[in-house]
């Protein structure tokens, strides 16, 4: 029996990283260890990195394990299963002093899987497999489950919880479930006889995912927009935001089909490319659907020109971004939060847009609702910056609640007998003094028709290339733009009222900022906390710029996007703002903000921290 290096007791506190070969099936083994934890009442994240081919290269899944609840990277791994034979090398590097390895030792151990200051065990799951299931795809799929029943025993996960599981992943299929257990079952028996189980890591039961579900923000993101009262979702395929469509269909073909006649009461269209799929969101629109696309940064760019278009007729739309790596095409399956200047000032000329940023898939779902009300109330296309972390990971999240009485806002629209009483309809005349102007639907009444082009027009909606008429438009969308300060999401703010240094953040960074400010108050360094969640900025966010001297923003770009904004739309000094970038495709940890934090305070403060 392999003997551990001698390692402190972490109980519900450690990270376990898989490696393994993309397109092999082990994200439904990861998956099941994942949720097995969380069904044991133990806080959990997974973060799975995969290529942007289909199968056959590195794809690694990383499960924090975690007590206090955090859902940002730790930067450490405790325990990696090293499924790959072309990563060995990396993967052993990766394994935190005093840690584990396990690797499969059908072949003989490879030179490259040796550290004196971890522990390596070893497990022949591919001769195990071939004694005990028939096909060469099956028993690589059966390698995978056996070894979450391996991990099951050196972890002291419930074996009942993992069985429950895949009964309800494989319903009625009950020779998939009979399959499953047993590779579980063997690569459980295997570790019992062979391996010093527990292991020093492992889980015990808690209580606090009571109330609490496992999801990920494009599904959460496609359930918004159901609830919202989306009907029409036309899109061009793009990673990592297509799984949101996907989801979105799946939704509306239990939830929008007329029972009585069959009919769908929604139209998903995949359409030739982002250009198509963006002038039918606005067609639907326009024509009074709820229409909405997903895309990633490269569908954004090539939809600049009808998004100017949007903003200058004055047709709402919703667009969610969920991010990854660029420019051009990047690294497709990694994330950033790269798209803020290309979304906010989308398309040539003046243009100003209202973005959205969920922190995680629960805000997801509430913030689908909040864009097509607020593209509506405004008329303006409205941007939901979700990224790759969020988009496709599993978070744990409160249970998703609705209000039963919520009502969609569709903002100035003219019923029949409002446009009859009118002398007349002029599209884009600021009736009301607020710059939102009353708009029609096609074939409600002839007399609320009206022509009008992307090119120059006056309030009146007619065509114009007078200077005076034209800046009348502009300036009116400009004020347009500044109400919207008053109808966006308030940011979130975390202040003690005695602390002179702030944090910023929008987004995923959330996590890690929040697992980084507890590491600092621990060391005796109180910093308030402001996470953005809308731009145009609200006077609370001026408000905290305002009221500290020096200001950390946090976020996962390189070229400090979010405080180039913050420089551009508010009043604050520019030598107030201190940049903590992180952008290297994989989501942040809290690790470098502290290090940043500390690094700028000074030796003062670094001692102090330190002592």
């Amino acid at each position: 029996m392999a003997q551990p290096a001698k390692a402190q007791e972490r109980v519900n506190d450690f990270v376990i990283k898989l490696a393994n070969v993309n397109g092999t099936g082990s994200a439904s083994a990861n998956t099941l260890l994942m949720k097995s934890i969380f069904r044991m009442g133990i806080p959990v994240m997974g973060k799975n990195y995969f290529p942007s081919n289909i199968q056959g290269l590195p794809t690694w899944y990383e499960i924090r394990v975690t007590k206090d609840g955090y859902v940002a990277r730790s930067g450490r791994v405790d325990l990696m299963v090293a499924m790959n034979a072309e990563t060995y090398a990396k993967d052993v590097r990766e394994v935190s002093a005093g840690g584990y390895l396990i690797y499969d030792s059908t072949w003989p151990r490879s030179t490259v899987l040796s550290r004196e200051d971890i522990t390596i065990l070893g497990v022949p799951l591919a001769r195990i497999c071939n004694e005990n299931f028939v096909g060469v795809r099956n028993r690589i799929l059966m390698k995978n489950i056996m070894y979450a029943g391996v991990l099951a025993a050196l972890l002291e996960i419930d074996l009942d919880v993992i069985r429950q599981l895949l009964g309800e992943s494989f319903g009625k299929k009950q020779a998939l479930v009979d399959a499953n257990m047993k590779a579980v079952q063997l690569g459980y028996d295997h570790a019992k006889e062979h391996l010093p189980c527990p292991l020093p890591l492992r889980v015990e039961r808690m209580d606090k995912t009571r109330g609490h579900i496992m999801i990920d923000g494009n599904t959460a993101a496609a359930l918004g927009c159901v609830y919202a009262g989306a009907t029409v979702g036309p899109w061009y395929p793009i990673t990592p935001s297509t799984s949101l469509m996907d989801a979105f269909k799946s939704f509306c073909q239990k939830l929008r089909v007329d029972p009585e006649t069959g009919r769908n009461n929604f139209a998903v269209i995949q359409a030739e490319d982002e250009l198509s799929a963006i002038g039918m969101v606005l067609g639907a629109n326009w024509n009074g659907a709820r229409a909405f696309t997903a895309t990633s940064g490269p569908g954004i760019s090539l939809m600049n020109e009808f998004i100017g278009l949007a903003y200058y007729a004055e047709v709402p739309a919703v667009l969610f971004d969920v991010q990854r790596v660029g420019p051009s095409t990047g690294m497709p399956t990694r994330t950033q939060q790269c798209d803020l200047l290309t979304c906010a000032y989308a398309s040539h000329g003046d243009t100003k847009h209202v973005m959205l940023f969920p922190s995680n898939p629960e805000e997801c779902f509430y913030m689908a609702v909040q864009a097509f009300d607020l593209a509506e109330r405004l008329q303006t296309p409205v941007f939901v910056l979700s990224d790759l972390d969020i988009g496709m990971n599993d978070w744990m999240c409160p249970e998703l609640k609705w209000d039963d009485g919520y009502r969609p806002d569709r903002g100035k629209v003219l019923s029949k007998e409002e446009i009859e009483a009118l002398p007349k309809f002029h599209r884009y005349l600021d009736k009301d003094d607020d710059a939102i102007p009353y708009r029609t639907l096609p074939g409600v009444s002839a007399k609320g028709a009206y022509f009008t082009r992307g090119s120059g027009h006056n309030q009146y909606g007619g065509y114009t290339e007078d200077a005076k008429e034209y800046q009348v438009v502009l300036d009116r969308l400009a004020r347009k733009f500044r109400r919207a300060r008053t109808l966006v999401p308030a940011p979130v703010i975390e202040a003690t009222g005695t602390s002179d240094i702030g944090l910023v953040a929008i987004g995923s960074s959330r996590g890690a900022v929040n697992e980084a400010r507890d590491i600092l108050a621990k060391r005796g360094i109180s910093i308030d906390y402001m996470r953005i969640k809308a731009f145009p900025f609200t006077k609370e966010v001026e408000g905290f710029l305002a009221s500290h001297d020096k200001i950390f923003v946090i976020e996962q770009n390189r070229d400090a996007q979010l405080r180039s904004l913050l420089t551009l739309e508010t009043d604050v000094p520019k030598s107030k703002l201190y940049s903590i970038l992180h952008y290297n495709g994989l989501p942040m940890t809290s690790e470098g903000i502290v290090a940043a934090v500390l690094a700028e305070l000074g030796d003062a403060a670094r001692k102090a921290a330190l002592a």
